[in-house]
């Protein structure tokens, strides 16, 4: 942005500036009268600051917008390699569980048919 352009922005603000009413919106009148002005002070002070805004070019919002993409991209692409290496990992100690309770199972049925065999010879 040039110089120029800031300056006018900055006597824009200040004209803003002594425009602004100190006094309050109404002190000892009806609620609504009081109301009214509050609103209108309001949408004046708004416009001012809408006047404030400083928007970026074209060039500048297509550069922020490649530098989210980019940034979405690869954070998406941590958090699927840890959700993967998670649910592998919970997946494996699963199949280990299943392989010791399968030997213990096997291990009590030879129990069972050694001690039952005791008893039938």
């Amino acid at each position: 942005m040039a110089k120029k352009e800031v300056s006018q922005a900055a006597e824009k603000v200040a004209a803003a500036e002594k425009k602004k009413d100190k006094k309050p919106a109404n002190p000892n009148g009806n609620f609504f009268v009081g109301a009214g002005k509050a609103i209108k002070k309001f949408c004046k002070d708004l416009k001012g600051e809408i006047k404030k805004i400083v928007w970026p070019d074209a060039k500048t919002v297509g550069k922020s917008t490649l530098v989210v993409l980019a940034v979405v991209i690869v954070v998406g692409l941590i958090i699927f390699g840890i959700d993967t290496l998670l649910t592998e990992g919970v997946a494996g100690l699963q199949g280990l569980a299943e392989k010791k309770e399968a030997a213990e199972a096997a291990t009590q049925a030879a129990a069972a048919i050694n001690s039952a065999g005791t008893f039938i010879g």
